[in-house]
């Protein structure tokens, strides 16, 4: 009887610990498993799970142990050495962690970390090359302001350092067994931080029973969105969301959770664009985009204050194992942390650049990067900057470090594209038309930026050095249906600055360009240009087939038009002959544009012959007026019909009304208020 009850205890021992921690309470689950590390049936199961626990609650130093002691009382399943290796590759014992990967891929059978396990190997082969870069960062502990406890995710604003910590927590978070973590915010001056400024944001940011995490702010500093979640009383990470708040008559509102931020899922680290316009951030949601673990997701923000659906920033970006705490320097470039892209061990940060339409990913290198966590980069200047680390030289747990890169060839170029959209009234001169739609978009119709331009009609864009682009148009609002939807081919390729004529450490350039909506007018002719037929045939030239693409572009862009094409010919032989040849022209034209993809019941082939000339064929004394017949054998089109039911989707239409958060409808922002936080 005694054996039993003792048996009893020990799978009822074992059951409170697999329950806390299936509730992610790390923490008292790693507690209760101790109890059983000389179960003779449960040690091994103790070991690997304390093992978990740890890894799962981001202490996998801690864990390693365990895994170490879980083999030795041989532990079934093959995770035991993947997960040694990644806790071999925390301690820089690379050596290791590959024998454990080797091991792992021996015994397992499970796809999906099979590829994670190759792909740990392959990384590992890269550190060399990692480690032989050569590169100008000078890195220092932010000792003034770091604790025992954890200061992570700086933020430089308007003059103060705002950072997340729980150096002040009395409540203990379950997962960890650590406390809530707070924002703070202290006056700056670049690295200089003032710790007499030192406090924590209001109770309404910082709640006593969740913890709240990383933030970011609008470039004008009035919005602020930041991660909160982890009260414990759910299921394991998967609350913590993203909230926004708006700083307005000198305090911050309530905050609201953001609709495109699932409850569902683990939505953290925001950062906003240079500009304002767009919102990053790190997720696991489920989406078939998805590439494996915590991957980084975008939003735009359009006119109205509205954050579009997230979309899955792809690879090479994101990769299967976690990328993490974006962040979009002025220069353009995506810094992130990641654990799936060759590195030192745990999270290292890498920068992201675009250059001729490819996005290439690369490691910061030492010191900046080391076989512990590093993350939260953020620059306050071009060469200056801080960002967070749990290494060992630290006071404890997460630290904020400063850094100085004194690369001599660090001089950057900024590229930008300014515009202004235009129109051409009744007596064909330029009028400003504003509120215009202007979408940049790449060769792969790929949407890059979007942007409604102001009164004055002006647009600006980032560009990038050596791409080529498409500019599309969109008149918005009531007069919507007025305008031709209108694109425009625009390239920086051959016009950046060789690196060699820079003198300053960043430099700024600004391209300009013109779009011009015209207005859609029923029935009014519009010639194509160099439409070219062989004499006498009918048959679609190379050089034709390019102009006819632009009205395929047209028709695309404009689906509720309808048009007649027609064809005309001067006065050479016989007017019969000219009305057939005219229309067999415009019947060739219209099946180019039809094999296309147009719908056929939105085009209608006309040939007018010789009969509405727009040039005289002769001079008045009866000689050839050959400039007159090159203008009268031309191609037109005109509009016939307008369908507004098929008008293209607006904005907000396009976005879906329960993807975004309604920035303007919720704030009802006071222009008169000057307050920044």
């Amino acid at each position: 009887m005694l054996i039993f009850l003792c048996v009893y205890a020990d799978a009822q021992g074992i059951k409170k610990a697999d329950k806390k921690y299936k509730r992610g309470e790390y923490e008292v689950a790693i507690e209760r498993y101790s109890k059983k590390l000389n179960s003779p049936k449960h040690a091994a199961k103790a070991n690997f799970n304390i093992a978990e626990a740890y890894r799962l609650s981001n202490r996998i130093k801690q864990a390693i142990p365990y895994y170490e002691e879980a083999i030795k009382k041989k532990y079934k399943d093959p995770a035991v050495y993947y997960y040694l290796a990644l806790g071999y590759k925390e301690l820089a014992k690379y050596d290791e962690a590959e024998k454990q990967l080797e091991t792992f891929l021996k015994v397992s059978k499970d796809e999906d970390m099979v590829s994670l396990a190759e792909s740990e190997l392959s990384n590992l082969a890269e550190l060399k090359v990692i480690m032989a870069k050569k590169n100008y960062y000078r890195v220092k502990n932010l000792d003034v302001l770091n604790t025992s406890n954890a200061e992570y995710s700086p933020i430089y604003k308007n003059g103060e350092l705002y950072f997340t910590s729980n150096r002040e927590s009395s409540k203990i978070y379950k997962a960890t067994g650590t406390g809530f973590t707070d924002i703070y915010k202290a006056k700056t001056r670049g690295a200089r931080v003032d710790t007499t400024t030192l406090e924590k944001m209001p109770e309404l940011i910082n709640d006593y029973n969740t913890n709240e995490g990383s933030v970011t702010f609008s470039p004008d500093g009035k919005t602020m969105v930041f991660a909160k979640g982890n009260t414990g009383k759910r299921k394991g990470a998967a609350e913590v969301g993203l909230y926004i708040t708006r700083f307005r008559n000198n305090s911050w509102s309530e905050p609201r959770i953001l609709s495109m931020s699932r409850p569902d899922s683990w939505d953290s680290s925001p950062a906003f664009s240079r500009d304002g316009r767009t919102l990053y951030f790190a997720s696991n949601r489920e989406d078939p985009k998805a590439q494996g673990g915590i991957d980084l997701y975008s939003a735009r923000m359009n006119s109205r204050g509205r954050f579009g659906k997230p979309q899955n920033l792809g690879t090479p970006i994101n990769t299967p194992g976690d990328e993490m705490f974006p962040y979009v320097a002025d220069d353009g470039k995506l810094y992130f942390s990641s654990t799936g892209h060759p590195g030192f061990g745990g999270l290292d940060i890498f920068v992201a650049s675009r250059k001729a339409g490819e996005i290439t990913v690369e490691n910061l290198g030492q010191p900046i990067n080391t076989s512990s966590d590093d993350f939260g980069i953020f620059l306050f200047s071009a060469d200056r900057g801080f960002f967070s680390s749990n290494r060992p030289e630290g006071k404890g747990d997460d630290d904020i470090f400063t850094f100085v890169n004194d690369d001599p060839n660090l001089r950057t170029v900024n590229y930008f594209l300014h515009g202004l959209t235009l129109t051409h009234d009744e007596k064909d001169s330029s009028q400003i038309l504003p509120n215009v739609r202007v979408s940049l978009v790449d060769f792969e119709n790929n949407v890059l930026d979007e942007v409604v331009t102001d009164d004055g009609g002006n647009f600006n864009f980032r560009v990038y050095e050596n791409e080529n682009y498409i500019l599309l148009a969109t008149k918005e609002g009531q007069d919507a249906q007025k305008y031709y939807v209108t694109r425009l081919d625009y390239s920086t390729v051959g016009r950046s600055i060789p690196q060699e004529e820079l003198k300053q450490l960043v430099t700024n350039v600004t391209f300009d360009t013109l779009m011009y909506l015209e207005p859609i007018i029923v029935d009014k002719a519009i010639v194509l240009e160099n439409i070219y037929y062989e004499f006498a045939k009918w048959d679609i030239r190379p050089d034709a087939a390019q102009e006819l693409d632009k009205l395929v572009d047209i028709l695309i862009d404009n689906p509720e038009i309808s048009i007649e094409l027609s064809s005309h010919t001067d006065s050479v032989d016989t007017e019969s002959y000219n009305m057939r040849l005219s229309q067999r022209r415009a019947e060739s034209a219209v099946q180019y544009i039809v094999s296309a993809g147009i719908d056929p019941s939105r085009i209608m082939a006309k040939g007018y012959g010789e009969s509405r000339p727009i040039a005289r064929n002769t001079n008045p004394d009866g000689t050839d007026n050959p400039e007159g017949r090159q203008k009268n054998r031309r191609t037109e089109f005109k509009v016939t019909r307008i369908d507004q039911s098929k008008k293209q989707l607006t904005e907000e239409e396009d976005t879906g009304n329960d993807q975004y958060f309604d920035e303007d409808k919720y704030f009802k922002d006071d222009d008169s208020s000057n307050n920044t936080p």
